[in-house]
């Protein structure tokens, strides 16, 4: 590695970033004079984000790669687009199409690329490089050190972008077309999460106006998850994302109360969705009598039969219960018209709105088709047996039907005390009776744990739009975990869509992932195992201790793992949790409790409660009492899915400290 080239690579970063510093300074200068106020409102916010995507961190580098192409041209790669003064690249956005040699490129497949330069970074400045060149058939084929370096880097604090690393399988998702919903199952430490996360960056940058102004929504399964992965996207510019949680997204009132897993499973089969479109279309009333609008010295009459047929093919539109409601009293007036007409009036488009207003159209219309409020039906259909088994004859069994029903029904939906699962159901019951409006895009990660109606409350926020679905089925650690992708995409209503397999972990060394993959013949029958293709293999250590040493011998492996850097996760079952807590503080140990008001995902060391570990990663975990994680599941497979989840978040390192014995599978 030359000196000259690398002291020349160390003054191109310089230059880049006293050009960027300059674009920034440019944006923040420009004033906002409009006339009209919502435009200059408009204005000021779109410079505001423009200011905040321009803005440099000095702990990263402003690129990570080089090509050179054989047309003699030379672009440098980073994580946003920057110019100098003439208006010439300096580096190029990784989301441009020139930038996909970078992440695709090989000896058999150059796309007119003679060199590729990878740059290893440290405190944001460039320390070394290394190249390829993908047209020499003499140089020997090598893994790259500095890509192999970043991957196994330790790190403190949330997910960081790996748009320096990005493979190629991964690099095939992320620029998947917009209009392409792509399904990743991918094992632990594969990027799947990284994947769409950098998949939703990539789809604003190649089609802004649209997805700027349709909205692009990150669902997690939990606020701890969504803490660790709300830098990534800043960090690359894009900072209009919006992140939320399933049980967030459906939460049109506060969750005050639980439910038995089995009745919280019922409310999430597909089943209900059939329940809750009959409970709402029952409320219109077949009519008996016939309309009659008085106008001036006439009475117009339209017959019960006809009204019957009118509202008979407003049910067949398709259209949601409030919009036929509104279209109901105009086909009414339609058959005034047709009257007028019959008896030699000639009523023009004054009249037929006229009639529509009509007083006795609109008592007609109150009377047979009301509005409805979605709180209001699900509480008549949990607390009415005869509104419930009208709805659900032939769909649910007498069993299923006692098992929703309240045992003690509150007085109003206003004092109602509802579930998560109760949100869903209304949610969905607001769809059908107003549409819900669409993304132009979702990445919905951890899906395999959300039930059909969950399912369906995602698939409709996107149902003019797109998803990355994210998940592995070896992971499903609910009661109404899916079973299959298929299903899974029924239920989000993109059938159609591929199902794409990462199988090559990056993030979870060998021995780790060898080690919990004991667990996959029970608990995912078929799935074949993820490949670590980490140098490092990682180490696994096994302790044994007496209950009563539980506390001390976790004491003594935290101090031991924050003598090297990176970060440290405890993991325990969750009624163990505020113990271990005190006996680290006990110890004089800073540390976070994730899930709760003393965590943060800027700790060393931070506390688990094993049911909100997944999709987290840390550089040395500390599981303790693996039986009893397992244990705490309503069954044996959902505990060892759970357990399987909580062996696969260390990257480098995995102590296991028990006192009872290791499940079977593992060799207890």
């Amino acid at each position: 590695m030359p000196e000259i080239d690398l002291l020349h690579e160390q003054a191109h970063l310089a230059a880049a970033r006293t050009a960027l510093a300059r674009m920034r300074e440019r944006t923040e200068a420009i004033e906002v004079n409009a006339a009209d106020p919502i435009a200059a409102a408009y204005l000021a916010r779109t410079l505001y984000y423009r200011a905040a995507a321009l803005a440099d961190d000095p702990g990263t580098a402003l690129f990570f790669g080089r090509l050179d192409t054989a047309d003699a041209d030379r672009w440098y790669i980073g994580r946003r687009h920057v110019s100098d003064e003439a208006g010439d690249p300096m580096v190029i956005d990784w989301r441009a199409a020139v930038s996909t040699a970078f992440y695709r490129a090989t000896r058999s497949e150059p796309m007119g690329i003679t060199l590729r330069r990878r740059f290893g970074i440290a405190g944001g400045e460039i320390t070394a490089y290394e190249d390829e060149h993908l047209t020499d058939a003499a140089e020997p084929e090598s893994r790259s050190a500095i890509l192999a370096a970043e991957i196994e880097r330790p790190r403190v604090g949330p997910m960081r972008d790996i748009v320096s690393t990005i493979q190629p399988e991964q690099d095939e998702i992320v620029r998947a077309d917009a209009d392409t919903t792509v399904c990743v199952q991918g094992a632990p430490g594969t990027g799947k999460t990284a994947v769409g996360l950098h998949r939703a960056a990539w789809l604003l940058y190649a089609h802004r106006d649209r997805l700027a102004r349709q909205g692009v929504l990150v669902i997690g399964p939990n606020r701890a998850f969504l803490d660790h992965i709300g830098a990534v996207l800043p960090a690359l510019g894009e900072v209009r994302v919006g992140h939320t949680t399933i049980a967030d997204l459906v939460a049109s009132r506060p969750a005050r109360a639980t439910e038995a897993p089995r009745v919280a499973a019922l409310k999430g089969d597909a089943r209900l969705a059939e329940v809750l479109r009959r409970a709402v279309w029952a409320a219109v009333a077949t009519p008996s009598q016939a309309l009659v609008v008085p106008r001036g010295a006439r009475r117009w009459r339209v017959p019960a039969y006809d009204v019957a047929d009118v509202m008979d093919e407003l049910r067949s539109r398709g259209a949601r219960f409030h919009a036929a409601r509104a279209m109901f009293p105009q086909r009414l007036a339609h058959h005034v018209l047709l009257a007028m007409e019959r008896a030699g009036e000639s009523p023009d488009d004054r009249v037929h709105d006229s009639v529509a207003r009509n007083p006795a159209v609109k008592s007609y219309v109150a009377a047979h088709w009301p509005t409805l409020d979605p709180a209001k039906v699900l509480h008549r259909l949990l607390s009415d047996p005869e509104a419930l088994s009208a709805a659900a004859d032939g769909v649910l069994s007498v069993d299923e039907q006692r098992m929703l029903l309240w045992d003690k029904p509150p007085r109003t939906a206003g004092s109602a005390k509802w579930t998560t699962a109760d949100l869903v159901l209304v949610d969905e019951l607001t769809d059908l009776l107003d549409r819900t409006p669409s993304l132009g895009h979702v990445i919905l990660d951890e899906a395999q744990d959300l039930s059909p109606m969950q399912l369906r409350a995602v698939g409709r926020r996107a149902s003019t739009g797109s998803l990355t679905v994210l998940g592995d089925i070896a992971q499903g650690t609910t009661p109404w975990a899916t079973a299959s992708w298929a299903d899974a995409l029924t239920h989000l209503g993109k059938p159609d869509s591929h199902v794409e397999v990462l199988a090559r972990g990056f993030r979870v060394p060998a021995s780790v992932i060898t080690y919990a993959a004991r667990l996959l013949p029970l608990i995912a029958p078929g799935l074949a195992a993820p490949e670590s293709v980490r140098d490092n293999p990682g180490r696994l250590s096994e302790h044994a201790a007496t209950a009563a040493e539980i506390s001390d011998r976790l004491v003594a492996l935290v101090h031991a793992a924050v003598q090297a850097p990176g970060s440290v996760g405890v993991i325990a079952p969750d009624a163990d949790i505020d113990r271990l807590s005190t006996a680290l503080s006990g110890a004089g140990i800073e540390h976070g409790v994730l899930g709760s008001d003393h965590g943060d995902v800027e700790h060393q060391v931070d506390i688990v409660p094993a049911t909100i570990a997944k999709g987290l990663e840390f550089d040395r975990v500390i599981v303790v009492e693996p039986a009893a994680i397992a244990a705490a599941e309503p069954d044996e497979r959902t505990g060892l899915r759970r357990l399987y989840v909580v062996l696969t978040r260390a990257v480098s390192e995995l102590d296991i400290l028990h006192s009872g014995p290791l499940p079977s599978a593992l060799g207890g």
